[in-house]
């Protein structure tokens, strides 16, 4: 060993956390899949939930509760009725098959620009989150400032390839204008892609418009910059805000996700395929409708997917059927040729605890093997979604870059050199000294830094820290660490000039009329 190498381990902890503090954060290129995906059903299957789907859509009906949308669905040729839209499903096959398989996420910074679709994927943090367990773990009401750190833990751990919109809600800063807020902290604090507030019509014209200001004018209409988030009400129902803001966002040509919202056995049948059927046919009527705002808009097949429990009504994660849709929904969009959104890493735990664990790593497992595109909540989400905890989102960033090295495959560029080894080594030897080992030993296996394998003597001499401690200590090095992606003067100038422009037209007091 090397007075370097000796040092170092004798320095501990101290000596690690200060390699950290130099860690290279520069953004994982998208993913690119190269294992095989697992699919469980048959073609036969397929076709037959695209059948029954089609039924739902051509017999049961979808309501658009929005006159704009009913308008618009009757100049389609479609039969309605009241609020209720009859789709033929040739006339939704010709609307889908217009949507991209794939298209380029365009970044500010064009070195973290994003191949999408097909067999490329991206990581996303949570959003949405009302509370947040901080850097002491303490489970609080977020603000604007803990908003910004996430983006900044955002921008600069390597998995993760957008800096998302409200990761937490800033509760210091008014309901009526905090998409504003939001949308400018997601672009200060990151250079990464990034999520575009949907929560009412205006709310989305106002983040197309800062992205005019961001990009250019003109700009967005053929670059894909931002992503929208439209949930349905599962069941068959998509409401006139959701829409709106969908509108907002397919005109301008950028990429929506279209996310029936499954709580299984409560909006959907108490059965995995019925369920599947329904959701199907609800992200169907949204896409098609996406093609009739704009033909050849981007477009995302979407679905948030949750089990109930028969016990409680509670929703849970990380349960055996989630696993075996999030298979089957990535089955019906390469079907019908379209990427595809699903959740990643979601816990129903109150701590960052083993339960938090296992049902990160169970979701994100099946969400590799499913073939997922738009990877959302990939990072922090807990307790259900009503808490982002720092600790976890640290260590989720760092579990979705394994999940990104074992998608790649397996390498073969050294297998004749490896096999060399050994020949020269033999039996009985070993490998620690050897050119080869010399040569490849940094990227040759993931070696996690938030995971301890060290003896249990060093781990109690460190501290006995457990992983919570060590994500929060990981956290505050990076927040320490971080530097600032700068705006351009006169960009950054403007967008504060439509914040404040928008904010002197919004009412503070006007939470109550905001769809939010």
């Amino acid at each position: 060993m090397s007075v370097q190498a000796a040092g170092q381990k004798r320095q501990g902890r101290s000596a690690r956390r200060n390699l950290r503090q130099t860690h290279d954060v520069k953004m994982l290129p998208a993913l690119e899949r190269k294992l095989p995906l697992t699919e469980p059903m048959t073609q036969a299957q397929i076709e037959r939930i695209d059948s029954a789907s089609m039924d739902i859509l051509e017999n049961v009906g979808v309501h658009f509760r929005d006159p704009i949308a009913l308008r618009d669905w009757k100049g389609a040729g479609a039969k309605v009725v009241d609020e209720t839209v009859f789709l033929d499903r040739h006339l939704v096959r010709e609307l889908v098959a217009s949507i991209p398989a794939h298209f380029t996420y365009h970044a500010r910074n064009p070195s973290n620009n994003l191949p999408f679709g097909h067999d490329h994927g991206i990581f996303v943090p949570m959003t949405g989150a009302p509370y947040l367990r901080d850097l002491e773990d303490k489970r609080r009401n977020p603000t604007l400032e803990d908003l910004g750190n996430f983006h900044k833990l955002s921008h600069m751990l390597p998995a993760l390839h957008s800096s998302a919109h409200h990761i937490v809600e800033p509760y210091d800063h008014p309901i009526s204008q905090r998409h504003l807020r939001i949308t400018y902290s997601s672009m200060r604090y990151s250079d990464k892609t990034f999520m575009g507030m949907t929560t009412s019509p205006k709310n989305a014209e106002d983040v197309i418009a800062m992205c005019d200001i961001l990009f250019g004018d003109g700009y967005i209409d053929t670059h894909p910059v931002v992503t929208g988030n439209c949930n349905g009400n599962s069941p068959l129902v998509w409401d006139e805000t959701m829409l709106g803001a969908m509108r907002a966002f397919c005109r301008r040509n950028q990429p929506v996700l279209c996310s029936p919202f499954v709580l299984g056995g409560a909006n959907t049948p108490a059965s995995v395929a019925p369920s599947v059927a329904q959701l199907n046919a609800e992200a169907l009527s949204a896409l098609a409708y996406t093609q009739v705002i704009r033909k050849g808009a981007p477009a995302i097949y979407g679905h948030y997917l949750s089990t109930v429990s028969m016990k409680s009504g509670a929703p849970m994660a990380g349960t055996p059927e989630i696993s075996l849709m999030n298979l089957m929904i990535g089955q019906m969009a390469r079907y019908y040729d379209v990427p595809w959104r699903t959740s990643n890493t979601l816990g129903g735990a109150k701590t960052f605890d083993a339960q938090a664990g296992y049902e990160s790593a169970t979701t994100l497992m099946a969400v590799m093997m499913a073939g997922a595109n738009y990877i959302w909540h990939s990072a922090g989400w807990n307790e259900a979604g009503m808490h982002c905890s720092t600790a976890k989102f640290i260590v989720d960033a760092e579990q979705c870059a394994m999940a990104y090295r074992m998608a790649q495959g397996i390498h073969w560029d050294d297998f004749e050199a490896g096999i060399s080894a050994v020949r020269d080594i033999g039996p009985g030897g070993h490998y620690l000294g050897h050119p080869h080992t010399l040569e490849h030993f940094q990227e040759a296996f993931f070696m996690p830094e938030l995971f301890d394998n060290n003896s249990i003597e060093q781990w109690q001499a460190e501290g006995s820290v457990e992983i919570t401690g060590r994500a929060l200590e990981r956290a505050k090095d990076l927040l320490k660490s971080y530097e600032e992606p700068k705006l351009d003067q006169a960009v950054h100038e403007a967008l504060l000039d439509f914040i404040a422009r928008r904010e002197r037209e919004i009412p503070a007091a006007d939470a109550l009329n905001q769809e939010y």
